[in-house]
């Protein structure tokens, strides 16, 4: 028989959830910007990944995908090995159709020797152009995830 006072009472080295440290994402942003795309003659949206951070972002792994009660969009993977500090990197184009639905991008990061994550959620309908304002490090217009 295991005696549970006799376990809680020694160092028994084991670490629980309620132990483990998770970090706050500071700094990092998912973006939707209005833009003209020369080659097709059009307006569009991209998706960007912000770092306003300090530090380097080092092997950014994003994962994608719109939804709602009734239709779900391809799940999207994209890689990037480092994104520099005060810096973006394009992420996605989403096609209008797809404004319609809730969109989610979780991101994970390496910064230093320290994993980061967190799920960015832009609602559906959110993206538009009447809520369009000013973001970090772009020097145009956009719309913020969640």
């Amino acid at each position: 028989m295991v005696d549970l006072e006799k376990i809680k009472s020694q160092n028994t080295g084991l670490v629980l959830k309620k132990d483990i440290e998770v970090p706050e994402v500071k700094d990092v942003y998912v973006a939707a910007v209005r833009e003209y795309n020369e080659e097709f003659r059009t307006d569009e949206w991209n998706v960007y990944l912000i770092n306003d951070s300090t530090r380097e972002l080092e092997l950014v792994l994003i994962v994608s995908e719109g939804s709602d009660k009734k239709k779900k969009t391809s799940v999207m993977r994209h890689r990037l090995e480092r994104l520099p500090a005060k810096n973006f990197a394009r992420i996605e184009y989403v096609q209008d159709e797809v404004l319609a639905l809730d969109n989610e991008f979780k991101i994970s990061y390496f910064m230093g020797n320290q994993m980061l994550d967190k799920v960015f959620k832009f609602p559906k309908n959110s993206i538009r152009e009447s809520a369009l304002k000013e973001i970090p490090i772009i020097p145009k217009k956009g719309i913020l995830a969640k």
